[in-house]
């Protein structure tokens, strides 16, 4: 979805027509679209309904989704993570600690035995039912954690491509004639698929939406936080996850948080529930796009899951959101990507059998000029085009 815009300002690794033709080539491919045919989202059943791509500008707009063409074009499966890429993935967390998923009993918290369950890595999701702006995907399966409890879990996923009026509406902003958007969200559900609840003492599990983007020198994600004192918010950032990460790399002021996403060194910071706002942004200077990502947050939940490297004092003291800077892993070693990405999760799912938990997950891109896009940023993220550029200078 879109509006009359000026020219797309950057010189893209891949227009969307690319990307999609390559996909295509290598899995099956389901295009949402709306109306005037401008505004595309493509999602990969095969990769659990993930949204792969997106872009405001038909087959030969920009590719706005990071998507690893070196392993989808390789056929191979990786025994850690295949990191295909994509805007808008389904994970579940614990990553971490006594309750994660992604370690099994007795393994080191190391990046060697670190393990993404193939749940949601490698395995399929069926398509439930599709329409031009709508696709639902449906999975059963069954995680154990590290301290060995089971869930039987059932996942429904929507992925629905917004209309102008109502992406305008979402973001809380009067629409801007020079700016193009395309503007989509999924809508993620579990179910205890069991017989037994989903125990806080055995451990429990939290649905955990992961977006892939394509890293630039001049990009920086912006984490917008309430401020207060420590004694009631908590700590403004959690920034320990890989190690410290340098001073230029990642600036936390009193309501805002600026973050490096060029891909150069790997790195990660989590925003607790108390200091949320429930939205994350991110700002490509060179390039003039704005990101901005929104989702739900019920108020006055505070468990949600600790996925830090360790045994934990607090298991379920842990992030709503998280953004993530790639980067090698130990000098000169490959990275993953690079990519940059901004998540965000539900809170702790304490579910009987039976039950559910949903978390919605909302993505806008927006090109056109910085005097348009300006407004948009104060709206959304608190501040301006001119502060986020600055925001790491010192």
């Amino acid at each position: 979805m879109t509006t009359a815009a000026s020219p797309i300002h950057r010189a893209w690794a891949a227009s969307f027509g690319e990307d999609a033709a390559f996909l295509k080539s290598h899995t099956e491919l389901i295009v949402l679209g709306d109306e005037k045919g401008l505004a595309r989202v493509a999602i990969a059943p095969a990769w659990q309904g993930r949204v792969m791509t997106s872009t405001a500008g038909a087959d030969a707009g920009p590719s706005f989704g990071w998507i690893n063409r070196e392993l989808i074009a390789s056929g191979k499966l990786l025994p850690h993570i295949n990191a295909f890429g994509g805007e808008d993935r389904f994970w579940m967390g614990p990553e971490g600690g006594q309750f994660s998923v992604f370690f099994a009993k007795g393994a080191k918290f190391e990046l060697a035995d670190w393990l993404t369950p193939a749940a949601y890595d490698t395995l399929p999701f069926k398509v439930v039912r599709q329409s031009r702006n709508q696709a639902m995907f449906a999975s059963q399966f069954t995680l154990t954690n590290y301290s060995g409890t089971q869930f039987e879990v059932a996942v429904k996923r929507e992925v629905r491509l917004l209309g102008t009026r109502a992406a305008w509406k979402k973001l809380g902003v009067k629409p801007a004639a020079d700016v193009s958007l395309v503007a989509y969200e999924t809508d993620n559900k579990i179910t205890n698929a069991g017989k037994d609840a989903w125990k806080k003492e055995t451990g429990l599990v939290s649905i955990w939406i992961l977006g892939m983007f394509t890293p630039s020198p001049s990009a920086t994600i912006v984490v917008p936080i309430k401020a207060g004192p420590e004694s009631a918010l908590g700590v403004k950032v959690t920034s320990d996850y890989f190690g410290s990460i340098p001073p230029e790399r990642l600036v936390v002021k009193e309501d805002v948080i600026y973050f490096s996403a060029d891909g150069k060194f790997r790195s990660k910071i989590g925003i607790n529930p108390k200091r949320s706002k429930a939205v994350l942004g991110s700002y490509d200077a060179d390039n003039k796009v704005l990101t901005v990502v929104q989702f739900n947050q019920p108020a006055g939940i505070t468990d949600y899951v600790n996925s830090l490297w360790k045994i934990q004092d607090n298991p379920y003291g842990g992030d709503a959101a998280n953004c993530y800077n790639d980067g090698p892993p130990s000098p000169g070693a490959k990275p993953m990507g690079p990519f940059y990405e901004l998540e965000s999760s539900s809170p702790a799912a304490a579910l009987a059998p039976g039950k559910s938990l949903s978390h919605i997950h909302r993505t806008v891109h927006l090109s056109g000029s910085e005097a348009a896009l300006d407004g948009v940023a104060r709206a959304t993220l608190g501040v301006s085009l001119a502060d986020i550029k600055a925001g790491l200078k010192k």
